[in-house]
């Protein structure tokens, strides 16, 4: 009895106010849940509804799984990036474009931190060797900007290394794209206590607590630096031939839809259904640094 137990309360500036966050408090503040949606300006006052949802999900991955057999017919190649703000949803996104694809032809993408011997490789070397082969779709979830963001912010890398980066990363998709495959680069961003809420409910939720890691509570007073290495790399790597799609992902189901309808949009596979792919929401989903100001 009496264990103690480190707390893990941050104060946090937001909105001009002081505020006190414990993630492992079973309440939510009241500061939060109520402006949770709205926060990072958020277009919508209401998550769009499960039901409509689910039907219009079940019409674009009938699309997808078209999009597997016109790859496999054609031997193009796609490749797409999800990043975003920890809690963004990522996984999620991932989760529902890949759900109803063939495994064999489709594969997620998810590398841990890099061996001894990764370390001293080119830094984009073990990406490269999980690029697609013919007729294959990965899903990177997180990928080399990794480098542009959390590696910089929490000293995971040197100040010339992150330049370094920010040099070579348009060189490398400049090569991708000549060399013919489909590059999706996805950002998708939340506001900042849509964010706590997220952290909340993964901290109290059994099957999500995993999800919760030290270098997310870590990250929680850096939202500003978060902010900044965010802006840079959407300015120094959105090119004409590798552009950024910028989602506004507070509702996850909405930035689902329009994330798999811009997959959709970009190919013109056999059989494709423009009805079934449905209209861009461009209050939720647009192009490069520009999107989010």
């Amino acid at each position: 009895m009496g264990e103690n137990v480190e707390s893990r309360a941050v104060e946090l500036t937001i909105r001009g106010k002081k505020r006190v966050f414990d993630v492992d408090d079973p309440v939510l503040p009241d500061w939060v849940e109520e402006q949770a949606l709205e926060s990072g300006e958020f277009p919508y006052k209401k998550k769009l509804n499960e039901e409509d949802y689910l039907e219009q999900l079940e019409w674009l991955q009938v699309e997808l799984v078209k999009v597997q057999f016109w790859l496999q017919a054609s031997g193009k190649r796609v490749m797409a990036l999800f990043e975003g703000r920890d809690a963004a949803g990522k996984g999620g996104a991932i989760s529902a474009s890949s759900a109803h694809m063939n495994p064999r032809l489709a594969r997620v993408v998810a590398l841990a931190k890099p061996t001894e011997r990764e370390q001293g490789q080119w830094y984009f070397q073990r990406y490269v060797a999980q690029f697609p082969t013919s007729g294959e779709f990965v899903l990177f979830d997180r990928s080399w900007y990794n480098r542009a963001g959390v590696e910089p912010v929490m000293g995971f890398c040197t100040p010339q290394q992150y330049e370094s980066f920010l040099k070579q990363a348009p060189q490398l998709e400049k090569i991708i794209a000549h060399e013919g495959i489909f590059l999706f680069k996805f950002y998708l961003d939340i506001g900042r206590e849509m964010q706590l809420k997220r952290f909340h409910d993964r901290r109290h939720d059994p099957l999500k607590v995993w999800k919760l890691s030290s270098m997310d509570i870590a990250a929680l007073a850096k939202w500003g630096e978060y902010s900044e290495k965010r802006d840079r790399m959407l300015k120094e790597t959105h090119t004409d031939f590798a552009p950024w799609t910028v989602i506004r992902a507070n509702d996850k189901r909405r930035a689902r839809l329009q994330l798999i309808r811009h997959i959709l949009n970009r190919m013109d596979y056999e059989g494709k259904d423009k009805a079934a792919i449905g209209e861009v929401d461009e209050e939720i989903i647009g192009s490069g640094p520009g999107f989010l100001k």
